[in-house]
């Protein structure tokens, strides 16, 4: 009789503890019954965008946190970046700041409560450029603009006549005019406007000092703005090979690994020596920065046709170079 009675407890509290399994297990699985949608895309800018989020399903399950996560990989998490929206299963609107410009990001609402972390379906979008698309020099030339990295370049190099307050910019066509100067002057390659038409002016760096060559807004770059887009590109060894114009329509043949990856377009207008002589037009291109290098020298870069690197060197400030502007 007492084996009869114990064996019936055991099987009670056998029951008993499958049934509060059940039930735990039960609530552990509403708990995670958990489904929420990622809404649209909007408001895209340059440094933040609008989206949210629908909780389609709870299971009964209260809502502690949702919100949205985003990063510039696939399938981010609330590990990556995220918003917080509160709790509660209502619709919910989320502002995603702090972007980069011009770069792709994967954005998912998300819910949690105790049981776990539920996802939205992932959407995409690209923050837009904070470049402008052109800018116009004082003497009324356009050139179209492009951004690298966090950097707006012009895609071509200048032909300005005239600075930006208005004064001419003297046009130094003799040798000997040329190497006396110390203030600053342009010319056109040999001399031929037809030159500077496909490859810009050639400027001394008394020009460039007077922080007064480029449009409203911009300017020349500096040594470290150069050093800054030459990572970007890939570092000095291929940096040359991927802002190249692509073709030999204006290169000397091979043009050596010239891509063009990233619309800078860069073309050989040669330079002048500071004794007056022209050299080096289809051969190479040279472009000044604004930062000294003692006295009479100052930083420079020069790209060339049967190379793929970049090289940083500095030459006297009587040289003519190339100038590409920088947005301030």
């Amino acid at each position: 009789m007492k084996q009869i009675k114990k064996f019936h407890i055991s099987l009670f509290r056998l029951i008993l503890l499958c049934l509060i399994i059940f039930i735990s297990c039960k609530k552990e699985d509403e708990e995670k019954v958990l489904k929420v949608t990622t809404a649209s895309i909007s408001n895209i800018t340059d440094m933040s965008a609008v989206s949210g989020g629908k909780i389609t399903q709870t299971g009964g399950a209260s809502v502690s946190s949702k919100g949205l996560c985003w990063s510039t990989s696939q399938n981010p998490t609330i590990a990556n970046n995220k918003t917080t929206n509160g709790e509660g299963i209502s619709d919910f609107t989320s502002q995603i700041t702090g972007l980069i410009s011009n770069t792709m990001y994967y954005v998912r609402a998300y819910v949690a409560n105790s049981g776990g972390t539920e996802y939205g379906n992932q959407l995409s979008f690209k923050t837009l450029s904070k470049c402008p698309s052109s800018i116009t020099d004082a003497s009324g030339n356009t050139y179209e603009v492009v951004q690298i990295g966090q950097q707006c370049w012009m895609t071509s190099n200048l032909k300005t006549t005239k600075y930006r307050n208005g004064n001419d910019i003297p046009n130094l066509t003799g040798v000997s005019q040329w190497s006396s100067t110390s203030f600053g002057a342009y010319c056109d390659y040999e001399n031929s406007v037809s030159n500077s038409e496909t490859y810009g002016k050639l400027y001394n760096w008394y020009a460039v000092e007077t922080e007064n060559i480029c449009p409203e807004g911009w300017r020349v770059p500096s040594d470290e703005d150069w050093n800054t887009l030459t990572e970007v590109v890939g570092g000095s060894n291929i940096a040359g090979g991927k802002l190249k114009e692509t073709g030999t329509s204006h290169w000397i043949t091979p043009n050596s690994n010239a891509t063009d990856d990233y619309g800078f377009t860069a073309l050989p207008g040669g330079m002048r020596y500071d004794q007056g002589d022209f050299n080096n037009i289809r051969y190479l291109g040279y472009w000044w920065s604004s930062t000294n290098n003692f006295s009479t020298k100052a930083w420079m870069r020069s790209i060339n046709y049967n190379q793929s690197n970049i090289t940083r060197s500095s030459n006297e400030k009587k040289y003519g170079h190339s100038v590409r502007c920088l947005k301030d």
